[in-house]
């Protein structure tokens, strides 16, 4: 018999069954913005169906099923030989299977592929980010395998199939492949070069047989792996293939699966390699050097992922204050929520421009520009410093927006908080991204030429950011001690980019409240401190999810 005791009212309606995309004015305008007129027409359309997709209470209860039943290791099967194979719920399958037909994997196949796949990137990790591990390496992948053009030629066909195929059989016999790697070891973390798995060359040119462990291995079910050794030449890179060309298993041991914080959905392991077949990818010793261009593409996935959680948080907040009622009127409507939610719109718009801007240098770069390649190698550590940093405080004052309901985990808010720590610490914590910078600005100038000439594009457009750019000249001017604050010089780093492109692409009200609060100093230390005088509610309207 049904209670009689109360009807629910005055409670938001799940945001479900929308167009993920359509609804993210911020992502739509950036790729407006940064593809051809000629394939712009086609880009939208496709983005919006798969918008559409993610959108679907189908789609979002994958994500749910995927989360809340994590894979499994079964190391034997039934008569006690060892398999090492990673069991995974059926939503999971799904969810990948969508994003490798959805290009996730094939940015390098198309003009403006990589500012496509990033707003595909986007929306679909959104619904559940553990998939985007798997996706991510499997496109990171590519320019790696490139620097052996008999490897990128046999390999890259297979990593870029926007067919999903996860039975587990030799490469050359399936209709797609997916990629993982291995980088760090128990003894060293990010200091790869502490790195002890040893590789013996075989009598076969370029092959070797690794032996030794990974303490992080991403997404173990792939069918590949690029991994580090030591061979006779110094730190070298490797491809280890899962099933060998005669259909036996190589030895890939999987010793355990990570039990982590949040990405529950998605596989971690450590594991073991003992007399491992491998091939050599690029030359003996040079293996960071090799691996790096898989980094950097993995560096700004963690940029675009925490992007992707940032939107989704700040979306759930907007729509839950747009229908709740409290105090005499709806909560959106009330001048300190209202401060609230600007602010956190504004990091959330900020994080996904900057974004989608260096997606946009990735492709001119693949067609040559060497400013724009040069812009990457600082514009990217700043950005996954910077970006990734802001995702955990972001998707708590967010998750506060909805009170006690979103501490509880059917609204979806414990899911991103979990996740929201991650793209800061995976391939390469906040300290590593810092340091690299530093490389960049000692050893490699074009990299700061290039990235004052983007923000010089946005000088004169308001005195805060003029400011702000004098300043940080200052600052460049003297890097003695520069190790210490280096965490500094990289937050100024990225502000200054991020507000020099609001300034030239976001409405002038998103454009003022950026600029006065992160770069005019007019703010609190804490979400919700904006100048009352702003046009918030402009700022408000223009990140509530309507499509």
């Amino acid at each position: 018999m049904a209670s009689s005791t109360h009807e629910v009212t005055n409670q938001a309606p799940p945001l479900v069954d929308y167009d993920v995309f359509a609804a993210d004015r911020v992502l739509t305008e950036a790729v407006e913005r940064h593809l051809a007129p000629e394939t712009l027409e086609e880009a939208r359309s496709e983005l919006s169906g798969f918008g559409r997709t993610a959108g679907s209470a189908q789609v979002q209860e994958w994500g749910r099923l995927a989360n809340e039943n994590p894979p499994k290791l079964r190391a034997y099967d039934r008569y006690g030989n060892r398999v090492d194979e990673v069991e995974f719920h059926p939503s999971w399958h799904r969810l990948l299977g969508k994003g490798v037909s959805a290009g996730l994997t094939a940015a390098w196949t198309r003009p403006g592929g990589h500012v496509r796949r990033a707003a595909a990137f986007v929306v679909w990790t959104q619904v559940e980010a553990g998939n985007g591990c798997p996706l991510s390496m499997t496109h990171a992948a590519v320019p790696a395998l490139r620097t052996d053009p008999a490897l990128a030629a046999e390999w890259e066909p297979r990593l870029t199939s926007r067919l999903y195929d996860w039975d587990m059989r030799p490469a050359d016999r399936k209709a797609g492949a997916l990629f993982g790697m291995g980088m760090t070891e128990k003894q060293g973390g990010s200091d790869v070069r502490a790195n002890t798995s040893a590789a013996r060359p075989l009598a076969e040119d370029g092959t070797y047989e690794l032996t030794g462990h990974k303490w992080f291995c991403s997404a173990p079910m792939s069918d590949g792996f690029l991994v580090l050794a030591r061979a006779p030449g110094g730190l070298t890179c490797f491809l280890v293939p899962r099933v060998l060309a005669d259909g036996s298993r190589n030895v890939f041991r999987i010793q355990r699966l990570k039990e982590k914080l949040g990405n529950r959905s998605n596989a971690s392991a450590e594991v073991e390699f003992d007399g491992t077949w491998a091939r050599r990818v690029g030359d003996e010793g040079r293996g960071v050097r090799t691996i790096i261009g898989m980094v950097a593409a993995t560096r700004l996935d963690c940029a675009l992922g925490a992007a992707s959680l940032m939107r989704q948080a700040v979306a759930q907040a907007v729509h839950h204050c747009t229908y709740r009622e409290a105090f005499g009127g709806r909560l959106v409507d009330k001048p300190l929520m209202r401060n609230v939610l600007a602010d956190l719109a504004l990091e959330s718009e900020a994080a996904t421009t900057l974004a989608m801007r260096l997606a946009s240098a990735y492709d001119a770069a693949e067609a040559g520009d060497e400013n724009e390649r040069s812009f990457l190698r600082l514009a990217v550590p700043v950005a996954k410093y910077w970006v990734t940093k802001r995702c955990a405080p972001l998707v708590v004052e967010a998750s506060e927006c909805l009170g006690g309901n979103g501490y509880v985990e059917e609204s979806g808010m414990p899911r991103l908080l979990r996740e929201s720590p991650l793209n800061s610490i995976w391939e390469g914590a906040g300290n590593v991204q810092a340091l690299d910078v530093l490389r960049a600005l000692q050893r490699e100038p074009g990299a700061l030429d290039a990235y004052l000439r983007e923000v010089g594009r946005a000088r004169g457009a308001d005195h805060r950011l003029d400011g702000a750019i004098r300043a940080l000249l200052t600052e460049l001017a003297d890097l003695a001690g520069v190790e210490a604050r280096a965490r500094r010089l990289v937050e100024r780093l990225a502000l200054v980019l991020q507000g020099a492109l609001l300034t030239r692409y976001a409405p002038p009200a998103v454009a003022d409240a950026f600029c006065a609060s992160r770069l005019g100093g007019d703010w609190g230390t804490a979400f919700g401190t904006l100048p009352h005088t702003l046009d918030l509610a402009s700022v408000v309207e223009r990140a509530r999810p309507v499509s």
